[in-house]
């Protein structure tokens, strides 16, 4: 009796990510998707609730890192795991050195290929105890604490790509899943949440006033108080934003 196929969970807080794993295990008969999560509370309660054989695991997700979600599951109900992360920082060493294969963010479909081959041989070799010990190791040893704020943004052009300097960017402003930086009068699109980009920079330099836009405090010239407990940000080449109550006390250090 040929084995049963692997029940795979996708867990990306991207869904640009998420359609392309689907895409990409939709097609392999040894796997079958039992749950698609856009944060780390949905994989933490479809692991809870289901057996699940490899979470695809996304590591940089607002709220509950993909480390979280490991350390919340109980030990005899982590599942073999796939991470995947745009960012280096998150110790490849001790990934490999712990035998949990990890996708470096922009894979290509040779790579996940790869990834996949690993799980599966994995799989078949190793006894759940095997993968408990191996996770709580990868746990114990990685180091877990935030990646350095950005000093630059990567732009990607038809036939270059170009590095934008954060000290140059005046604001930020979300456009679904990409970002647009204004740079004076330039605009560069960027690939990313206004949620991953806020918590990339730092906090003494950008400040995050709507949900939808993040501006650069050097860039400011003045604040003035607008209707219903909002604020009126102009900045010194003309350009007036919203200050959000929501995001109002966030500046409370500028008396606001």
């Amino acid at each position: 009796m040929p084995d049963a196929p692997l029940r795979v969970a996708i867990v990306d807080d991207e869904p640009p990510a998420r359609r392309k794993l689907v895409n990409w295990l939709s097609s392999d008969p040894d796997l079958t998707i039992c749950a698609v999560c856009a944060d780390g509370y949905e994989a933490i309660e479809a692991v809870e609730t289901q057996a699940v054989d490899v979470l695809f695991l996304d590591i940089q997700m607002p709220e509950l890192s993909g480390f979280d979600v490991l350390n919340r599951l109980p030990a005899a109900r982590r599942p073999m795991v796939v991470f995947a992360t745009a960012f280096d920082h998150y110790a490849i060493d001790a990934f490999q050195h712990h035998a949990v294969d990890y996708l470096l963010k922009p894979y290509d479909r040779a790579r996940f290929a790869d990834a996949l081959a690993h799980i599966k041989r994995q799989h078949r070799q190793r006894t759940a105890a095997d993968v408990q010990q191996q996770l709580t190791a990868l746990l114990e040893s990685v180091d877990r604490s935030p990646p350095p704020p950005l000093t630059y943004f990567t732009v990607k052009q038809a036939d270059e790509i170009q590095l934008v300097d954060v000290e140059t960017v005046d604001w930020i402003e979300a456009d679904g899943n990409y970002v647009i930086l204004h740079v004076g009068p330039k605009r560069h699109v960027v690939r990313s949440t206004i949620t991953r980009v806020a918590g990339r920079l730092d906090a003494q330099r950008f400040a995050r006033i709507h949900r939808s836009t993040i501006v650069r405090l050097g860039a400011v010239r003045a604040f003035y108080p607008a209707s219903h407990g909002d604020y009126t940000v102009a900045l010194k080449d003309g350009t007036h934003l919203t200050l959000s109550r929501t995001y109002r006390d966030r500046l409370k250090g500028l008396g606001l």
